[in-house]
């Protein structure tokens, strides 16, 4: 293929997403991109015949140390017989020189009921798939219905003489029930194929073109995307849900996997972020499971007392027995055992930045402890100086980052660590076969500055005037 211009490209992709359509005709959902270059992707996965999924547990939820890493559980794996994965949703970006030069950007990927951990490396490897000149999307969906990339994510493995699919999970025992509703649902039901009448616009679509609510009632996507995204857009997400007057009266709201399935991620961050805020203006003292499956309302138990013992901050979770620190969301890491700074650092800047007696300043004091506010907040201010201080009076290793902190002599430095030479003055790396030409080229920074003044002016230096000692006490 030669160098195709911007409308060409722009012809391409549009052949491209025709044949897609004409082939899965059910995988490209409407979009409202006015640009048309925001694509999104509703793609099932589907195992074909029945096949063996053991769900283990990953052993992230049983360590302090956190889930990079990855100890294995020893307890006995939730086994099924499936023959499809909820779907993956995808958002993308096509860019003006798609497919002649640059790859489709993915936006987000989204793995509906997380049952795949690592989808950052689906992510990676459907990006290498991309070959410049040539149309990826058919790839791409193909490549993910059959289920074959499963295999290389490492999934597959044999037990006893049988292929299974080996699923690490952090939460097997809620994942299990899930995984097995969406393949019954998908085996009887053959939703996508029969079409359904939409009770706002009375219009026949469908199934590909409708979503079934799990209160059991349907609608067109249409109407459930013009309604849910000014609800979103006007922060009133109570009435994000059903729109049957019978679930609108009890106010039945729309879970993550059903607002995902209708609106865009910018959307889906914002809906996220007003429920928060909705569940923190309700009890400051309320946190959601961190677990991604999960994502429980916990309050904080009435038992515990704001004592600064560190106690106050363990939360466990009734429906999936995960215990961790309500400020950090990390694995409960003991009430001795600080925060990490970097974790604490944006609440403790959000609290000192608001008025004191404020009502947001409160509600921090109520969600968190006021005295462990008051801790962290000292020890955030001691690492800050010493920070502050080792940023004024040393310099790093160019190499391996140890910093280095001189009491005098020259600005050529040797790591204790590593044993690279470097100039103390600009941190720059030194040939160690000559390291002083540095100081001693023209033109560059540190020329002529292997001694800094205040070190000559500090010793006593004294020239030596050859005159006066030649041939002394002759």
């Amino acid at each position: 293929m030669s160098d195709a211009t911007p409308s060409e490209c722009a012809i391409l992709q549009e052949e491209e997403l025709q044949v897609l359509e004409s082939i899965y005709p059910d995988c490209i959902l409407p979009s409202n991109d006015a640009s048309g270059t925001i694509k999104k992707f509703e793609v099932s996965i589907e195992l074909g015949d029945c096949t063996s999924v053991h769900i283990v547990d990953d052993g992230s939820t049983h360590t302090a140390a956190g889930p990079s890493q990855n100890v294995l559980s020893h307890a006995p794996p939730e086994i099924l017989s499936l023959s499809a994965f909820p779907p993956i949703l995808l958002e993308i970006y096509l860019p003006p020189d798609y497919p002649e030069s640059q790859p489709p950007r993915i936006n987000s990927l989204h793995v509906s009921h997380d049952w795949l951990t690592s989808s950052a490396s689906l992510r990676q490897r459907m990006l290498e798939m991309f070959q410049p000149g040539e149309g990826v999307l058919y790839n791409w969906v193909e490549w993910l219905r059959s289920g074959d990339f499963l295999r290389e994510l490492r999934l597959y493995a044999h037990s006893n003489g049988e292929e299974i699919i080996r699923l690490p999970h952090p939460l097997p025992r809620l994942l299990a029930p899930r995984l097995s509703s969406y393949d019954n649902a998908q085996r009887s039901s053959q939703f996508s194929q029969h079409s359904y009448e939409c009770s706002v616009c009375f219009n026949s679509r469908k199934g590909s073109r409708c979503l079934l609510l799990s209160c059991g009632h349907i609608f067109c996507r249409e109407c459930l995307e013009d309604g849910w995204k000014l609800y979103i857009a006007e922060g009133d997400i109570s009435h994000v849900g059903c729109l049957d007057p019978t679930c609108v009266k009890e106010g039945r709201e729309a879970d993550e996997e059903e607002v995902r399935r209708v609106v865009t991620e910018e959307e889906v961050r914002r809906w996220l972020w007003l429920r928060q805020k909705r569940v923190f203006e309700r009890d400051p003292q309320t946190v959601h499971c961190p677990m991604a499956l999960c994502q429980t309302p916990i309050p904080k138990p009435t038992d515990l007392v704001d004592d600064g013992s560190g106690w106050e901050r363990l939360r466990t979770c009734p429906a999936c027995n995960y215990s961790f620190c309500s400020f950090c969301k990390r694995t409960w890491h003991g009430s001795l055992t600080d925060c990490p700074i970097p974790l604490s650092e944006k609440v403790i800047t959000e609290y000192l930045s608001s008025t004191e007696g404020s009502s947001a300043r409160k509600n921090l004091e109520l969600r968190y402890g006021a005295k462990n506010l008051v801790k962290l907040i000292a020890r955030w201010q001691e690492e800050k100086a010493n920070r502050d201080y080792f940023e004024e009076n040393s310099t790093s290793c160019p190499h391996c980052t140890v910093r280095v902190q001189k009491s005098h002599g020259c600005n050529h430095m040797t790591c204790a660590k590593c044993k690279t030479h470097f100039c103390y003055r600009c941190g720059q790396r030194l040939q160690p076969s000559n390291p002083y030409a540095h100081f001693s080229t023209p033109n560059l920074p540190c020329y002529q500055q292997l001694f800094d003044q205040s070190e000559l002016d500090t010793h006593d230096w004294q020239p030596v005037e050859l005159l006066n000692i030649a041939f002394e006490g002759l």
